[in-house]
């Protein structure tokens, strides 16, 4: 239940109650049919087939690949397990370039294997990587190009892929953002070597936690699948070094209620944004990140940039939102460079970086999904309009 702003004195900041009485949050988990996922979970409890590529989790894969128009759908026990083995499959080494911009899973996944994440820049306009300031991080020892589709507007995919055919690189996305969003009319999951998708709890579609490597290579999707279950090709023969990244069946159940869920879930994210684009539309100072009107999207994320009065105006929006229980959040501030270890390992990144900090310097993620009320978008909009 939300309570109106019609003046700078209703806000909380001074002194009268929060304009929320529940915390609005970003990611809050969208939840599907629960009679159907306790359906499914009573007949996995009756089969005593908890985990161990289950039914549940083959029907799952052949969903989300038929969906996606893609061959092979790997599912794991989360989008970070999921980069790691994807990029192991590739058989990545050295250096490999990457955004700083982005969820610092992604670097990471690198650092994690002994592999040095190269941070490019972006291009301010998209958030996504500037193919020009991945042209100028390759050396010797560049063996990939890991693009993110942030906020689930596509990457440069083309431009990427030229780039790594000239110097002979891998290329594969960080697709935790983009499941049900499309490039050119084809759906992403389909582009570079491989794809990475993120089915956590805060992701507008989710199976309580997860993730999944979609390709259409068929060689390495039967190697990932060996590495998400320690190499085993049957019983007792381990011909592969592996790890144990598997979904288990409980996930899988959730997953298949969510998908026949989520075209309700994206319409209200779609509503959400297009209420917040209008509610914005006279908030000076402030821009709403649009998406392609031609493409899928999921709408997730509903991304303000604050364009006028620096990180302190930005500071200060994020302050007065949280005193009225709208817990939006800074990201992906400040950027993986600025982070331990890369921060200690690489101090003078940021000097390529411009673009890079500037936009995690002046974004504002905005609450949205099914549980979000009606009025929100004209409520957040009116805290930000007064603050002077």
């Amino acid at each position: 239940m939300s309570k109106r702003i019609v003046s700078v004195d209703d806000l909380a900041l001074h002194g009268a109650p929060a304009a929320f009485d529940e915390v609005l949050h970003v990611g809050r988990p969208n939840v599907g049919d629960r009679e159907k996922f306790l359906r499914l979970a009573g007949e996995m409890f009756d089969r005593r087939w908890l985990s161990n590529n289950g039914p549940l989790l083959q029907e799952f894969e052949q969903r989300i690949g038929d969906y996606l128009g893609v061959k092979h759908c790997i599912a794991m026990c989360n989008g970070t397990i999921a980069l790691e083995i994807a990029i192991r499959a590739l058989g990545l080494t050295g250096e490999v370039v990457v955004p700083s911009y982005t969820f610092v899973a992604t670097a990471h996944a690198l650092h994690w294997q002994g592999i040095t994440p190269v941070f490019a820049d972006i291009d301010p306009d998209t958030h996504n990587l500037d193919p020009d300031a991945v042209r100028r991080m390759i050396t010797s020892r560049t063996t990939g190009i890991i693009g993110v589709h942030l906020w689930g507007r596509p990457a440069p995919v083309a431009e990427l892929q030229s780039i790594a055919d000239e110097h002979g690189l891998q290329l594969m996305f960080d697709a935790a953002h983009a499941f049900g969003c499309s490039h050119g009319g084809r759906m992403i999951g389909n582009f570079g070597r491989a794809e990475v998708l993120s089915f956590h709890a805060t992701k507008f579609f989710n199976t309580f936690e997860g993730g999944a490597v979609v390709t259409n290579d068929d060689d390495l999707a039967d190697t990932m699948r060996l590495m998400r279950n320690f190499g085993f090709a049957g019983f007792d023969n381990v011909i592969h070094p592996g790890t144990n990244g598997k979904m288990v069946e409980v996930c899988a159940a959730m997953g298949l209620t969510n998908l026949d869920y989520m075209d309700t879930v994206i319409k209200a994210n779609q509503r959400n944004h297009l209420a917040y684009k209008a509610a914005f539309a006279e908030v000076a100072g402030v821009r709403l990140l649009e998406f392609d009107p031609k493409q899928s999207n999921n709408f997730q994320y509903v991304v303000l940039e604050v364009m006028e009065g620096g990180v302190e105006r930005r500071d200060a929006i994020l302050a007065a939102l949280h005193a009225e229980n709208v817990l939006a959040r800074k990201y992906f501030w400040p950027g993986c460079h600025r982070m331990k270890p890369y921060r200690d390992l690489f101090p003078n990144a940021g000097v390529l970086l411009e673009h890079t900090q500037a936009v995690s310097d002046r974004v504002i993620v905005l609450p949205s999904g099914t549980t979000l009320p009606d009025d929100a978008p004209d409520v957040i909009a009116g805290v930000i309009r007064h603050l002077h």
